[in-house]
């Protein structure tokens, strides 16, 4: 008798995959399955409510331990017509690895190989971002960039994140660090492609629609010695005083975060850090960590602490981008805030307009990419209703818009609808993130998700 439902075709699937891949591949265990089949929806209110842990969950879980295992699962689970959903460390996702159809969660982790080679980083898409750096480091080479979470795996990072500690100097992850990438298609071949160049596009910040990236190749620069700075500064305007100059220092800072008081009091710092105070924190080449701390003085704030050891940097970076409203929500119990990523200059030259949109309990967390801000709008949530009213506002001041509140593909849609006939022509890699009827928008900054 054919097996009607999704759920019966991945358990007769996973006989198969067990005879192919062996028994410790492949795993039914509810705890497990309930934890891979989760993300970060929980830091948004708004997916809190619709994709709560446990309500969508995988029917297995399939672990490849090498490259080449990868096609021969998705060739399976082609002719099954089961759904896959890929997954890295499921560290910064909202919403974009839940299962909705159930099937195979394919966890990717066991591909964790890394090799550096002269310039380059060959690295299995399950290797973690901290594995990565240490072993450029140790070579020598710096990666470009890596996300606010470090133990996120580059495949994670390539397929869902987009900037972090690097894009300062270096961009997003579509900015030309990527050499090449192996993909797995969803076509019934079995095979795996190497894509370079321009057409690496389609794959990142794809959410794993359009294949499934076994292995990256990424480029580095010459290491250099990175410290962190922790500086207190008076006011909002002092802090955007110093925030702005950092893109004239001779040698551009890998990050650099701010925050307003409200934010501080939570962040964990290897400081202390004083909650009544505007709080900067730079990781800065040692050449220009004297020229950063006389403009911080001539704004009329302080340096606070400045430390050598790189791990020191790892946990300054470990509070950037949507960190700090994490930490803050963990201190509270539950996700009371909300936020949007939003960018322009605006927010340097006219916060009060940026806080008028959603009032008095917004506060600002602030990074900095090539040539203007990005920040993180944060503010007491009442409904969704509140939040989507208010990103057209933010776009009339002058914002770019991106909200993590929703799950579709975002980024080089029409591109990505192009290539999924015939990298996924049964619409089997993780169903339900890219909207079909109808391309959005296809910007860097302005989405206009909602």
């Amino acid at each position: 008798m054919t097996e009607r439902t999704i759920a019966e075709r991945t358990a007769r699937l996973a006989g198969l995959l067990a005879l192919e891949l062996g028994p410790d591949a492949v795993s039914t265990d509810p705890e497990l399955v309930r934890k891979v089949s989760s993300d970060w929806s929980k830091m948004s209110p708004i997916l809190a409510e619709k994709v709560p842990a446990g309500r969508y969950l995988a029917d297995l879980v399939v672990r490849p331990s090498t490259p080449e295992e990868v096609p021969v699962i998705l060739a399976l689970a082609y002719d099954a017509r089961v759904p896959v959903t890929p997954r890295g460390a499921g560290t910064g996702n909202y919403g974009q690895l839940t299962p909705f159809d159930g099937g195979i969660t394919l966890d990717l982790r066991g591909l964790d190989h890394i090799a550096v080679e002269g310039d380059l980083v060959r690295a299995g898409a399950g290797a973690k971002l901290t594995a990565i750096d240490v072993a450029g480091r140790a070579a020598g080479r710096d990666i470009w960039m890596f996300p606010s979470t470090k133990g996120s795996t580059i495949g994670g990072f390539l397929g869902g994140g987009s900037a972090g500690t690097g894009t300062i100097a270096r961009g997003t992850t579509g900015d030309g660090w990527v050499e090449s990438l192996t993909v797995a298609p969803m076509d019934g071949s079995g095979r795996s492609v190497v894509v370079t160049g321009d057409e690496t596009q389609a794959y990142i910040h794809a959410y794993g629609v359009t294949g499934v990236i076994t292995e990256a190749v990424v480029r580095t620069d010459p290491a250099r010695e990175w410290v962190a700075i922790y500086a207190a500064l008076p006011t909002y305007e002092a802090l955007v005083s110093v925030h702005r100059s950092l893109l004239d220092l001779p040698v551009l800072p890998r990050l650099a975060s701010g925050d307003e008081p409200a934010l501080v009091a939570t962040l964990p710092a290897d400081v202390e850090l004083d909650p009544a105070s505007y709080s900067l924190r730079v990781i800065a080449e040692v050449s220009t960590v004297s020229e950063i701390s006389r403009r911080v003085g001539a704004a009329g704030g302080e340096v606070v602490g400045v430390l050598e050891d790189y791990a020191a940097t790892d946990k300054l970076s470990s509070q950037s981008y949507n960190h700090p409203i994490y930490y803050w929500q963990q201190a509270v119990g539950e996700p009371t805030c909300f936020h949007l990523e939003t960018g322009g200059t605006v927010l340097w030259d006219d916060p009060d307009a940026v806080r008028a949109v959603y009032g008095p309990s917004t506060r600002l967390h602030l990074e900095l990419m090539g040539s203007q801000p990005l920040a993180m709008v944060v503010a007491d949530y009442e409904s969704e209703e509140q939040v989507l009213a208010g990103i057209p506002r933010l776009e009339a001041a002058g914002l770019g818009v991106h909200s993590p509140h929703q799950w579709y593909v975002d980024r080089n849609v029409e591109l990505v609808l192009e290539t999924v006939k015939r990298t996924d022509p049964r619409g089997l890699l993780n169903p339900g993130k890219l909207d079909t009827s109808l391309a959005r928008p296809d910007t860097r900054t302005t989405i206009g998700a909602r």
